[in-house]
């Protein structure tokens, strides 16, 4: 299976606004069938102020009029249904937004209230109560604590937030707020919803004292050191356990977890039989352009499934990553090492997720003026870190300029580069060479195989700086990320990322920063 993560603000805008919205996305449907894959997930389109784009939610049920209404996503799940198409939903249970009415109600209730116990409300410390309750940092810069006016105008509590401030953390202990996320679930699955991307999965629970970090940790974001109490809690999976039991009513409906944690022993945990379905091992996103370093990301992502009996995910990309054609090295080596570990990607057994303008070799851009970024992580970094719109910029579909058919307005929500015009869909369909007619050939050639048994591959010998392994099928796919040519493995060629040569008398072969599907003669 191949699904498709699409960043609503920034896949196609219908109503000329500079964002893109549902009926944009029901618009390119048939993009998505030329594509070929087999779903959809759709990052958050609740409700929201928009602080995090999405991800601080203020009403978990019901759709944020930024991209239109239930209705508009009921004709949305209409269009992919009929082109046999799956939607995943993000699915946000690790905190609400500020504005979301619980939060209300427990700024005010006041200290000691009910309202407030299903948040992580805490005095200060010190004896003016002025410092945070802990030294516990925020995933988006500066400390994970903001301090509250009380209803009597006075300075009182602090608030738990372990990303911005306006996205406060919710207190899975209370029972309040299971009850609500059952509801949640329960009102997208009977609306027809085939499943859910959980955010943070790995971060539901947090710990009964709430006690300092050490002093020496070095705090990274999401990626779990065992001394980080902020994640991977032990009472994490009886949350799981509890969603599970509800999508588990709803037959085909799964769960795909986001989970940052490195330990394979630890992330195989998420995938017991009546927890998580499946999750994202993020070993393969993370990994540089080096022969090793993937062949560990592979072995670490397969271990995992071993472990667990479930079936492996793969990404190279999101909307909080580098895109891999910057990652992998700027210009034409970075194109060239993305289209390589495509085929690398869609070779392996299991789930492939691809990130919206991934299959036209999208860059990340770094160029946006500091006046127009959006990210939290900018301001809370106090402007060290300029957070994750470089890889948000809007998808281009035709045209030499800006809109570039993204919208009818110039005013993007973020700056497209004027420099994309050649990156367009429009011209990348009517060329084989592209990006674009590489991920649709690679995606059609993948379903056409029969799918190995098992979700292991079989490594074989390959020049220093290089892989090779073979599925269970037979078909065998061989990476060269060296910097000389080497000799092609012996089968017949069914796709490769680049062009291949010829050096009589060796014959041919595997040029650098190439990849190659072959079948046994």
């Amino acid at each position: 299976m191949v699904l498709y993560q699409i960043y609503p603000r920034s896949f196609a805008d219908s109503d000329g606004d500079g964002r893109g919205d549902l009926q944009g996305v029901i618009d390119r449907v048939g993009y998505l069938e030329l594509l070929g894959v087999d779903g959809v997930w759709l990052s958050p389109v609740m409700l929201s102020p928009g602080a995090d784009h999405g991800y601080d939610v203020s009403d978990p049920r019901e759709v944020d009029p930024l991209f239109g209404d239930l209705d508009s996503l009921r004709r949305l799940l209409e269009e992919l249904h009929a082109a046999r198409m799956v939607l995943i939903m993000d699915l946000v249970p690790n905190h609400t937004s500020v504005e979301h009415p619980w939060f209300a109600a427990a700024l005010a209730a006041g200290p000691g209230s009910p309202e407030r116990d299903r948040y992580f409300f805490r005095d200060g410390r010190g004896e003016d109560g002025s410092r945070p309750p802990n030294n516990w940092p925020s995933v988006f810069g500066g400390p994970a604590w903001t301090r509250v006016t009380e209803p009597d105008g006075s300075p009182g509590q602090w608030y738990l937030h372990l990303f911005a401030a306006e996205q406060p953390d919710l207190d899975w202990s209370h029972p309040d707020v299971a009850d609500d996320l059952e509801r949640t679930l329960r009102f997208w699955l009977d609306l027809g919803v085939d499943g859910f991307r959980i955010d943070v999965a790995h971060g539901l629970a947090k710990p009964d004292d709430l006690a300092d970090l050490p002093d020496d940790l070095e705090v990274a974001q999401l990626v779990v050191d065992p001394r980080d109490a902020r994640w991977d809690r032990p009472g994490v999976h009886d949350i799981h356990r509890r969603i599970r039991s509800v999508v588990d009513e709803y037959p085909g409906a799964v769960t795909f977890g986001e989970v940052w944690v490195g330990p394979v022993d630890r992330f195989a945990r998420y995938l017991r039989a009546d927890e998580l379905h499946f999750a994202f091992h993020f070993a393969l996103t993370g990994a540089p352009f080096d022969a090793g370093a993937v062949r560990a990301a592979v072995e670490s992502t397969l271990e995992a499934s071993r472990i667990s009996g479930s079936t492996p995910t793969w990404a190279l990309s999101n909307h909080d990553v580098v895109r891999e054609v910057t990652r992998y090295g700027n210009g034409a080596p970075g194109t060239a090492r993305a289209r390589a570990m495509l085929l690398v990607e869609l070779a392996l057994p299991g789930i492939a997720f691809l990130y919206n303008g991934a299959e036209l070799g999208l860059p990340s851009d770094f160029s946006i003026p500091h006046d127009r970024l959006t990210d939290p992580t900018w301001e809370r970094s106090g402007h060290a870190e300029m957070g994750r719109d470089h890889c948000r910029v809007p998808i281009p579909w035709e045209g030499p300029e800006p809109p570039y058919g993204f919208s009818t307005s110039p005013d993007t929500w973020l700056p497209m580069p004027g420099n994309w015009g050649r990156l367009t869909v429009e011209p990348q369909l009517e060329d084989p060479g592209s990006m674009l007619s590489l991920y649709r050939a690679a995606i059609e050639i993948r379903h056409a195989w029969s799918g190995p048994d098992t979700a292991s591959v079989d490594w074989y010998g390959a020049p220093s700086g290089c892989l090779a392994f073979r599925r269970g099928d037979g078909v065998v796919c061989a990476l060269n990320a060296s910097t000389r040519s080497v000799p092609l493995p012996d089968g017949d060629v069914v796709l490769a990322s680049g062009p291949l040569a010829s050096h009589p008398p060796t014959g041919a072969v595997l040029p650098p920063d190439t990849a190659v599907w072959l079948r046994p003669h």
